[in-house]
């Protein structure tokens, strides 16, 4: 499912870091040490928290307008993109076994050197994910 939220980020003096929340979902707060830290982290926590509700079968609350929030010279509005589908593909660490082939020579080298072969497929993968 994909959302867009606002998201309510304000300086604290005291703790000197950024506090985020996202006022329509209840209890999504978190912070950063910096601006763009902070907005990373409630994009985060937003994901995490539209996740656990739809895992709990909880409805997701519909995202205001920044226009309804009211407006503070103190607090940044940010629009965070929640899209669950991503995020579960992308925190899902679980395993799955794949059979892959390698010529018999790279395969009896690899033994030798105690290469793993499953970590260098998976180095190579993020690799090339990373570059598109």
């Amino acid at each position: 499912m994909k959302r867009i939220f606002t998201a309510v980020i304000a300086y604290d003096r005291e703790d000197q870091c950024y506090d985020a929340s996202v006022p329509d979902i209840l209890g999504c707060a978190t912070s950063g040490q910096t601006l763009e830290d902070a907005i990373n982290q409630i994009t985060d926590a937003a994901n995490g928290c539209v996740c656990a509700l739809e895992d709990e079968g909880l409805p997701v609350p519909e995202a205001n307008l920044q226009q309804v929030l009211p407006p503070d010279q103190d607090m940044y509005y940010t629009l965070v993109q929640v899209d669950t589908d991503k995020y579960r593909r992308m925190t899902n660490t679980r395993a799955v076994r794949k059979s892959v082939s390698v010529p018999q020579w790279m395969s009896d080298m690899a033994e030798k050197r105690g290469i793993n072969c499953s970590q260098v497929l998976q180095d190579a993968l993020r690799e090339v994910f990373d570059r598109s």
